[in-house]
């Protein structure tokens, strides 16, 4: 007859497998396991132990050697299975990740599910937790622009050097305009949000003029100067680079971040920057308006102010604009930069190494 290897406790061993047993909050598998290592220690064999507490004989075994093996640990959670064989082979599955990535259907641009199970004749579930698992999303598209600037790396260390380590006694202010904001009324009067019903809109509407909004972003406390004009060329430029003069104290140097629009390039404005020995200007990369921090504020006030606003004239959006600037003054938060000049070199490298590939090829 076959023996069954003997299980010896120490005290606190044997004292936590009792807890365990009798515990009512415990699971009823762990207490059942809990009293098959209880009786084990006591000399009891296999065959005995599951006649006493009514299980398989095999139970017993199985939970006898995890004890062994693992201790009480052991008990408490079950051993990982395998689980079902998978019905698509890992060379279907590469298959379907090479034409997702490397070719498109005959009559589309990108692949979806319904199109690539066809070509591969398998479910378009099965597609889908394919390109999940590997974090494809071909209905997806992302827009970029690799600055072609020789002066690209100068440039960007001036300013991101400006964001992480702003001089003493300055202000850095990043500025720019957002021009062609259109003072729009819709033709109908839309319905109001309500449970089960969106906010609704129409989808035509009446033009009411357009303004240019230039603006002013302290990088240090996020407090931003606004004006808006009619036009955006370099007399508007002008004068408000001098409102900016006059609000800020004269006992700061001003540090601009603009991008190349010519309106900031204009020979009248360079010969007033000139005169103005406080104010440096630094210009960003051509483009790379990402790198001036004003854009993240010009998104804000689209998206929480002008795509849904409704102005039944210019004045209306220019209050509107006001308002909004005002609002945001009372309680600025900066926006932190947080990227080395360094690391965004390296990525710029590493995309224009990839397009020249592409190029070649």
């Amino acid at each position: 007859m076959r023996i069954a290897e003997p299980i010896v406790l120490n005290e606190q061993t044997r004292r936590k497998l009792e807890q365990q047993s009798r515990g009512r909050s415990t699971a009823a598998r762990v207490v059942m396991r809990s009293k098959i290592v209880l009786l084990a220690s006591d000399g009891l064999q296999n065959k005995q132990i599951a006649k006493t507490l009514q299980v398989a004989p095999r139970m017993v075994a199985l939970w006898r050697g995890r004890f062994l093996e693992l201790g009480i640990e052991g008990l408490l959670k079950d051993a990982p299975r395998p689980g079902r064989t998978p019905s698509i082979s890992p060379e279907v599955t590469a298959t379907l990740i090479a034409k997702t990535t490397q070719s498109t259907p005959a009559n589309a641009t990108q692949w979806s599910t319904r199109t690539m199970a066809k070509e591969m004749r398998v479910s378009k579930a099965s597609v889908s937790r394919i390109w999940r698992a590997n974090g494809l999303k071909p209905h997806r598209m992302e827009s970029f622009k690799v600055s072609n600037d020789p002066q690209f790396a100068d440039k960007l260390e001036a300013i991101v050097g400006l964001y992480l380590h702003p001089p003493e006694h300055a202000l850095v202010l990043s500025v720019d305009e957002k021009s062609q904001i259109r003072a729009l009324d819709r033709t109908q009067p839309g319905l109001p949000l309500k449970k089960g019903r969106g906010q609704t809109m129409t989808h035509d509407y009446k033009r009411n003029g357009t303004t240019t909004l230039f603006a002013a972003l302290n990088t240090a406390n996020g407090e931003v100067y606004g004006l808006c004009q009619q036009k955006h060329r370099h007399q508007e430029w002008l004068k408000f680079l001098r409102m900016i003069d006059q609000t800020v104290p004269a006992d700061k140097e001003i540090y601009l971040i603009c991008d190349n629009y010519s309106t900031h390039k204009h020979e009248r404005v360079q010969r007033w920057l000139g005169k103005q020995k406080r104010f440096h200007v630094r210009f960003t990369p051509t483009s790379a308006s990402w790198l001036n921090m004003v854009e993240r504020f010009f998104r804000d006030i689209t998206h929480n102010r002008l795509r849904r606003g409704v102005f039944q004239d210019l004045e209306q959006l220019i209050t509107a604009i006001g308002e909004y600037i005002d609002d945001h003054n009372q309680n600025p938060k900066p926006f932190i930069w947080t990227a080395k000049a360094n690391d965004i070199l390296e990525k710029v490298t590493r995309a224009q190494t990839a397009l020249n590939k592409r190029r070649s090829a």
